[in-house]
């Protein structure tokens, strides 16, 4: 409401005060801000509540289910990668580290500001600092996104635990699957399921250069100290890849026989209907009104409409942008 998210959560007050003090200490413009913590009395009992920053978009998963048969654009991927490590890089510098532990779309947030697409890591509900003495952690989070050396010892999370699953959200956005899919809806998952040999994402996308190959296959490293052992390494990487070729601003169609954006789930069809809605909505607003408020209430359902449809944000795109800055034309 009006640019804050509130969430009230059955958690202990010494819970709610160490995780509102962590996520304040690793403010960054990528990673979703957290304004106040308390508790309160409600039905239930006593609860904790955040008051956390409001993103309109929705969530990664969402923007990369909308392009339906098509991957999301090679730079758009890259620029939500870097972005993520943007803030991660933040959280992996403190010392000790903080660790997220469960990076996956669903974590991630779509938003725009007056710069254009903003990216914000959100949900830190698993982050922990790491042991000083071992820079690791407890290993809880989502299976398909664990690194494999986390299922040979549950304490064995850690800053490139991270960056392996920000590999396998890399290699979804790029390819449309897991890199080990034969590992979904797995319950026999071991360290040994990792072992077998990816899939080159260029094998599965022609958009994709060997360069970001390799980039691809060090987050992945089975061996975790071959991988990247931070964000700020992986962004590195990914600042210094360029294209081998100017690709269609347009993504590449995924020509695979299979049904596409399934690997999180069934999803429903892209809903053009209410994206366009929201896109008419925001404009009617700004053709009537003027005020800051209104620009803010109009950006945000154009944000909505941009997520839910890949054609509305190539059109309406840079009217957010403009509206975010306070200017109606």
């Amino acid at each position: 409401i009006n640019g804050y998210f509130i969430a009230c959560i059955p958690f202990s007050a010494n819970y709610l005060s160490n995780k509102a003090i962590l996520l304040s200490s690793i403010g960054h413009p990528n990673i979703v801000r957290v304004f106040d913590a308390n508790i309160t009395e409600t039905s239930k009992g006593m609860c904790g509540f955040f008051t956390m920053e409001y993103v309109a978009g929705g969530s990664l998963e969402h923007f990369w289910q909308n392009h339906a048969d098509r991957f999301v654009p090679i730079q758009t991927s890259i620029e939500i990668i870097k972005q993520i490590c943007q803030g991660l890089a933040i959280a992996h510098n403190e010392t000790p580290p903080i660790i997220h532990r469960d990076i996956k779309p669903q974590n991630v947030l779509i938003g725009y500001d007056a710069n254009g697409m903003r990216i914000r890591l959100g949900d830190f509900g698993l982050a922990k600092r790491v042991n000083p003495l071992t820079l690791l952690a407890s290993g809880r989070g989502t299976r398909c996104f664990k690194a494999p050396e986390v299922y040979k010892n549950y304490s064995r999370d850690s800053c490139s635990g991270d960056i392996w699953a920000l590999g396998c959200t890399l290699y979804l956005l790029l390819t449309d699957r897991f890199p080990f899919a034969e590992n979904e809806d797995n319950d026999l998952i071991d360290h040994y399921s990792f072992k077998t040999p990816i899939i080159l994402p260029s094998r599965l996308n022609v958009g994709v250069n060997s360069s970001l190959d390799k980039i691809v296959l060090c987050a992945l490293n089975y061996n975790q100290k071959e991988r990247y052992q931070n964000a700020s390494q992986l962004l590195k990487a990914l600042d210094r890849w360029k294209p081998t070729h100017t690709q269609d601003p347009k993504s590449v169609v995924n020509s695979s026989a299979d049904i596409t954006k399934t690997a999180l789930g069934i999803h429903d069809p892209v809903d053009k209907k209410n994206a366009k809605n929201w896109a008419n909505q925001a404009l009617s607003i700004v053709k009537q009104k003027n005020k800051i408020a209104d620009l803010i209430e109009a950006a945000d359902l154009m944000e909505q409409a941009c997520n839910k449809s890949p054609i509305m944000r190539d059109k309406y795109e840079y009217m957010v942008k403009l509206w975010r800055k306070g200017v109606s034309r």
